[in-house]
């Protein structure tokens, strides 16, 4: 989808990549809603462990990466990308309404299984629309301006449950019911609002079956930043714990919420100038400096 000549930096960025951004936004406002709370109310108000929480959090996150693997080649094979997103996405938001009516932890472990689930199968096929949409020469804008509606919607999220925490008297439950409404709009979004390229839904039907063989062929480069990826995950820890830290120091539960507003502002500011320097500079020295 080519877009008008002589616009420049974002403002090249087509249409497309922008209802895909607001998409990502929305359902980040959804998520962020429960998770900014989820494990207060985990711990206070169905009774579940620290531990429990660990556990809920760590299954979650390896399905989305583990649903990753197969979601790309399978947009590839099917060419079916906006097809996919949809149904990542609606499983996304058929799981908001199960947290306000969760009785037990073990509700909450279902709901938080199955949205990762729909995490791992939209990401990549969203990912592909973008780069199917943008031209080759701004796609590190492209990408980094999806990533900070994405991150726009992390931090609004909290900020819209600390506002709802004040208007319902702490109410949690009532705080997770109004999460429904930013993932219902988001869904809508990708329906109405993306039009899939031609060219990406013929697919590629010849493309072979996943084998363990197939991984011998990827290079050196490639395991080296996967090497790299490991190990900062692996040092990485749930921000459910930095919730509950903040929680066990003291602040309120109302204002727990903000802990996630400062992280991720910090990260939304950063990411698109970030896209847009990947553009000009090489992505190794971007890469490195990160590190």
């Amino acid at each position: 989808m080519a877009e008008p000549a002589g616009k420049t930096g974002l403002a090249a960025v087509p249409r497309g990549v922008w209802a895909l951004g607001f998409v990502s936004m929305f359902m980040d406002i959804s998520s962020e809603m429960i998770h900014s709370l989820l494990p207060v109310f985990l711990v206070a108000n169905l009774g579940a462990s620290v531990a429990l929480v660990g556990l809920i959090e760590g299954v979650a996150e390896a399905t989305a990466s583990i649903t990753k693997i197969f979601s790309g080649w399978l947009s590839d094979r099917l060419g079916k990308r906006k097809l996919l997103a949809i149904v990542g996405y609606g499983l996304g938001a058929l799981t908001k309404p199960v947290f306000p009516l969760a009785m037990t932890p073990f509700a909450v472990f279902g709901a938080r299984f199955a949205d990762r689930v729909g995490n791992g199968i939209r990401g990549d096929p969203r990912d592909a629309l973008v780069a199917d949409i943008t031209p080759p020469a701004i796609r590190g804008a492209a990408f980094g301006l999806r990533q900070s509606l994405d991150t726009v919607g992390a931090f609004i999220g909290p900020l819209v449950a600390v506002a709802l925490m004040v208007a319902l008297s702490g109410d949690i439950r009532g705080v997770f019911a109004w999460a429904v409404v930013p993932a219902v709009i988001a869904v809508l979004l990708l329906v109405f609002g993306v039009e899939e390229p031609a060219a990406s839904r013929t697919g590629d039907p010849v493309r072979p079956p996943i084998k363990w063989a197939s991984i011998r062929t990827f290079g050196t480069p490639f395991w080296g930043v996967v090497a790299l990826g490991v190990v900062f995950t692996m040092a990485r820890f749930s921000e459910a714990f930095l919730v509950l830290r903040a929680s066990d120091a003291g602040l309120h539960a109302t204002l727990i919420p903000l802990v996630l507003v400062v992280m991720n502002i910090v990260y939304a500011l950063v990411s698109a100038p970030a896209g847009s320097l990947s553009d000009r500079v090489d992505r190794r020295l971007l890469l490195a400096l990160s590190i």
